[in-house]
């Protein structure tokens, strides 16, 4: 049961928490006139797998919420608009979805076309970006999903070193996630404990995610003599990538970013995949629970899919902490309750337990998490699945 859990510390909106109290005693199937949510995911284009998944998160949310009491006895409904993966797209459908003067809107799902949108919600309504790669400005409107980049990089390098691999080469994107890797990696590298532990980048290279072939590049990471390689990109570019790694005989572990955390992706890339590839992992992936209320929290995530007949992966979760927090805001406040209502109760959440871990969005990060909601894994092809090499953190694991 999606219940609402204890949240706020701000005055200005303590008749929440009293309502709040109170939600998770409604659970009569909701009915009624619908709670109209607006939504902008890829369902065409290059990032049709990411919104093919997140959409069926919303499908799978849209049914638990409702069975749930919906927001306040009422159902809610996903008015779903296909940015077709261009940032240009993505702004008409905003501007589209802003004309009956929504208070949230969740999406989109990648970082250039979430920062497309974002100076249209400047003064509201609440976006919710399904992409990890921004970072919006502390007491903006825009929040965004999951950990961020630079906690991937953060727990990447702390996960080298306690491996002993002090020499890493990277290669990254040219396109807007990638040069948000090019920060993340550069300031973690940055770090005192990676000084203090003789971390070096031995070669950075770059490519564009229309390449069709990675040569030579990989040519020079392999004559670089990197322990590590981070190959940074999603979807399809990856797979660019992790041929181009097969061909030049890199045979050292391969990092990468959990959007590629998909069962498709590791059935499709089986005859290239590295022999060790490593992964900012959600600890859900892992069937890792840390507490009681995160089991339960994951139990209902993959109870609803199995419902449909899915296997969720990282794709799906990305939509799915985002629509539980923003369900959450709506029960405690009210359907009608204003953008800034809406923003001020989701900048003071705390104790709030998602799939990725428990939030607390008074730190200002707009996102709530930390590197310590991650745990490096690496696909495991007997089992199928991710197994967590590494705590909290890219921290070594406690035996």
């Amino acid at each position: 049961m999606i219940g609402l859990q204890k949240t706020l510390s701000a005055s200005a909106v303590a008749a929440a928490v009293l309502f709040s109290c109170n939600a998770p005693l409604i659970a009569a199937p909701a009915t009624g006139t619908p709670v109209d949510l607006n939504v902008i995911i890829p369902v065409s284009g290059p990032g049709t797998f990411i919104g093919k998944s997140q959409q069926d998160a919303l499908t799978a949310m849209e049914s638990v919420v409702n069975k749930d009491g919906g927001v306040r006895g009422r159902p809610i409904h996903f008015i779903v608009r296909d940015d077709a993966t261009s940032p240009q797209t993505a702004v008409q459908d905003a501007n589209a979805a802003l004309e009956s003067k929504p208070n949230l809107l969740l999406g989109p799902s990648l970082a250039a076309t979430c920062l497309a949108v974002a100076p249209l919600v400047a003064n509201g309504p609440v976006q919710y970006c399904f992409s990890p790669a921004i970072h919006p400005k502390a007491g903006s409107f825009t929040f965004s999903s999951s950990v961020s980049t630079a906690g991937f990089a953060v727990a990447f390098y702390r996960y080298f070193v306690s491996k002993g691999w002090k020499k890493v080469g990277l290669i990254t994107s040219t396109d807007a996630s990638g040069q948000d890797a090019d920060a993340a990696f550069a300031n973690a590298l940055d770090l005192p404990e990676n000084k203090a532990a003789g971390l070096t980048v031995v070669d950075h290279e770059h490519f564009n995610v229309s390449d069709l072939s990675v040569a030579a590049q990989m040519a020079r990471l392999k004559a670089g003599g990197a322990q590590v390689v981070v190959c940074y990109a999603a979807g399809t570019p990856l797979g660019t990538l992790l041929q181009g790694v097969k061909q030049a005989g890199i045979d050292v572990p391969i990092a990468t970013g959990n959007a590629n955390m998909t069962y498709a992706q590791m059935k499709q890339y089986v005859t290239f995949l590295p022999a060790e590839l490593l992964f900012p992992g959600l600890p859900f992936l892992a069937h890792v629970a840390p507490t009681p209320k995160a089991k339960q929290v994951q139990t209902e995530f993959y109870d609803a899919f199995k419902a449909m007949g899915i296997v969720p992966d990282l794709s799906q979760s990305t939509a799915w902490d985002p629509i539980l927090i923003a369900v959450d805001a709506l029960r405690a406040l009210g359907p009608d309750a204003t953008a800034e209502q809406l923003r001020a109760y989701i900048a003071n959440l705390h104790g709030f337990t998602g799939l990725a871990g428990e939030y607390d969005f008074r730190d200002g990060s707009q996102r709530g998490l930390t590197e310590k909601n991650l745990l490096i894994m690496r696909w495991d092809p007997p089992k199928g699945t991710w197994t967590a090499v590494s705590g909290p953190g890219g921290e070594p694991l406690r035996r």
